[in-house]
């Protein structure tokens, strides 16, 4: 395996660590944080955000971008089928519902879509990185949402900490960590659905431990689409004393599903429930695992250190048709993933200025098989692909956090990443090196202005970057030249206002620029890419929450977005202003919650997108606008029992995910209206 680091061991003395420390989340404390006063801040929470202090290294509230906290009593009350439709409620996030088996769908947001092919969002589940080679999200699954602290999301290209995959930003699933409680959920609902979650957590002295069993089953809102799923996780946490802490994670998924299949425009409307016959067999096997070693240390007042190690294993083995016409597919995929990152924080002053240094990095390796069938009725009948191919991809980082005045927050930083790896064709014993992208610079530069308790303004600009993924990452023939890596340069600008915990309102503006934008092929047999070209984003997002009196809150998001191509290839001169695919120009997300009795709790949510073209030819029509309504009542009958009853797109409206397979439109229709009622003991 062919790979260059330079400078990159030395800088991984001083890595970054994946997990967020001072602004860890978590459901076991006290009260609901505020900004401090007279300091930087950016984010917009929905729920309850609680903080459990730690070290520095590594932190969010070191980013100075729009940042977003979905917090522990919302998550752990959800009833979704998927987490990513839990993320979907947070502030200008897009939700793909692809509506297939273990292929449910996925979460995108900053004018990048969720088709797969250009995969912008950097997913963590307790800062273990957690995409596949793609850049999908399939360890999402992983977390139910009974064991989930927080969720955080942060948008944007001034985020120094991260490299592979965080073109627009990133998102950390944060599961309960200390305390001791036994909590458990079980819910039944439309569709014969039925799920069972227990969480428990033991605390005693210097040791903590937190586990996770989760399993759910349903028939699925369409014919063919049983599933069943299970997931099991635990937590362990040892103190040395008050300076040194140390971590172990793992977690194991497992999940059986039939696919319903696409259908045709006349299907859709005429039964949205029907399946196709020729997708009876069709169908995905689909297992998990994540393991990880974290290490803490406090090395003095001022200087914090920090360590993560981990692995990651994926196996998929699917059966998929798409149309009367194609052939069905077996899709195996076998992915391992090891990882390491650290990180090394102090702050203090010079001359009496405040200043933070934080210098990181990290390294992913990854060991890929690829294989794909042609089939009947899951029998192969020829082989189409089998790949095998090593990815390592390494990045370091220095930040710095400089406070000349008392209202000014100045934070530099620059990130470099190495990528390296081989290519085996094992159809053909062809062999193929890694592009050879060099090193991939990416300069920050991030400015707050808190002239007032509350108010803060702020700007930041940066670079991210995209690599190519599958076989788009090597030298193949006929390819004689190495593929540039894409750019991607973006700045924003924005405003938050918050009064004290009665009201909170965040406005930003965006733009996101880049060079040499590719898309994987999806349904390519070599799982090539293809050349999109240069690419413009931008939009506007808007968020606001009140809580004008004792037992009412409020809050509401909207974002305008648009996504073009302005320098199309030399493929494709004539696309130069389409819009990007399946992204739409609107979103919206908000919700009421009131309680007008101690025990009882009324909600209303909603979300909804604008329409959306089906690819870059915009030539298709327009497709996939929705709006959606669900509400949800729980009492609390003691501090034990709690009963909830849930009701999902109240309106029954019709909506779906569209694409288009070179000849027609073909669509999954979501779920109708739906009931689920909950059971919730807590100990």
């Amino acid at each position: 395996m062919k790979i260059s680091y330079p400078a990159l061991a030395a800088g991984l003395l001083f890595a970054v660590n994946a997990v967020p420390a001072l602004a860890e989340v978590s459901d076991e404390g006290s009260d609901a944080s505020t900004p401090a006063t007279n300091k930087p801040d950016t984010s917009f929470s929905v729920g309850e955000i609680v903080v459990t202090a730690r070290g520095m290294a590594g932190s969010t509230d070191n980013v100075l971008t729009s940042v977003d906290r979905l917090g522990g009593d919302i998550a752990q009350k959800a009833d979704v089928d998927n987490v990513y439709e839990l993320i979907g409620r947070m502030p200008g996030i897009l939700v793909t519902n692809f509506n297939q088996g273990t292929t449910s769908g996925k979460f995108s947001m900053r004018g990048f879509n969720g088709e797969g092919n250009i995969n912008a969002v950097k997913l963590l589940i307790d800062g273990v990185p957690s995409n596949s080679n793609d850049g999908n999200m399939p360890y999402i699954d992983m977390a139910f949402p009974l064991n989930i602290a927080g969720i955080e999301v942060v948008r944007g290209t001034s985020d120094p900490r991260y490299g592979l995959h965080a073109i627009a930003g990133s998102a950390n699933i944060i599961t309960r960590s200390g305390g001791t409680y036994v909590d458990a959920r079980g819910s039944i609902g439309s569709y014969d659905s039925f799920e069972g979650q227990l969480v428990a957590g033991l605390e005693s002295g210097n040791i903590t431990q937190n586990y996770q069993i989760a399993y759910r089953e349903s028939d699925g809102f369409r014919d063919h689409s049983d599933s069943q799923r299970v997931s099991l996780s635990g937590k362990w946490g040892l103190a040395l004393g008050e300076d040194v802490k140390l971590g172990a994670i793992a977690r194991y998924y497992d999940a059986d599903a039939e696919e319903p299949g696409y259908l045709t425009f006349d299907d859709s409307r005429a039964n949205p429930r029907m399946s196709n016959a020729y997708n009876e067999s069709d169908g995905d096997s689909r297992g998990l695992q994540q393991y990880a070693l974290t290490f803490d240390v406090s090395l003095s007042d001022r200087l914090d250190w920090t360590a993560m190690t981990y692995y990651n294993r994926f196996r998929d083995d699917r059966f998929v048709k798409f149309s009367a016409g194609a052939s069905q597919q077996r899709r195996l995929t076998q992915e391992d993933q090891y990882g390491v990152s650290t990180a090394l924080h102090w702050h203090g002053d010079l001359s009496g200025v405040p200043l933070m240094l934080e210098a990181g990095g990290n390294i992913e390796w990854q060991d890929n098989r690829s294989a794909r069938w042609l089939s009947v009725e899951r029998v192969p009948t020829s082989q189409t692909r089998d790949q095998q191919f090593d990815l390592s991809v390494g990045g370091a980082y220095v930040q710095a956090i400089i406070e000349p005045a008392s209202w000014l927050r100045i934070t530099p930083a620059y990130r470099m990443d190495w990528v390296g790896g081989d290519f085996n064709n094992l159809l053909n014993d062809s062999s193929a090196p890694i592009n050879d992208y060099g090193g991939i610079d990416q300069p920050k530069l991030s400015v707050a202005v808190y002239p007032t308790d509350g108010v803060t303004l702020y700007g930041n600009w940066g670079k991210t970057f995209q690599i190519g993924l599958g076989s788009g990452a090597y030298l193949i023939p006929p390819r004689q030249v190495d593929l540039a890596p894409s750019i991607n340069s973006g700045w924003e600008l924005g405003a938050k206002y918050q009064l004290g915990d009665r009201a909170e309102a965040r406005v930003a503006y965006w733009e996101q620029s880049a060079t040499g934008e590719i898309a994987r092929k999806l349904n390519d047999p070599l799982g090539d890419f293809e050349n999109v070209g240069g690419t413009d984003r931008n939009g506007v997002d808007v968020q606001l929450s009140v809580r004008p009196m004792a037992g009412l809150s409020l809050w509401g998001a909207l974002s305008w977005q648009k996504a073009v191509i302005s320098v199309p290839s030399p493929a494709t001169p004539g696309l130069a202003g389409n819009e990007i695919n399946h992204t739409p120009r609107w979103l919206w997300s908000g919700g009421i919650e009131y309680s007008p009795l101690e025990p009882l709790t009324l909600s209303l949510t909603g979300r909804g997108q604008s329409s959306y073209y089906l690819t870059t030819a915009n030539a298709e029509g327009k497709w996939g606008d929705l709006n959606i309504f669900d509400a949800s009542a729980f009492y609390r009958v003691n501090d034990t029992l709690e009963l909830g009853l849930a009701f999902k797109n109240l309106a029954d409206s019709y909506y779906e995910y569209v694409w288009w397979d070179g000849s027609q439109t073909l669509h999954s229709p979501a779920n109708g209206r739906n009931v689920t009622a909950s059971v919730r003991l807590r100990f």
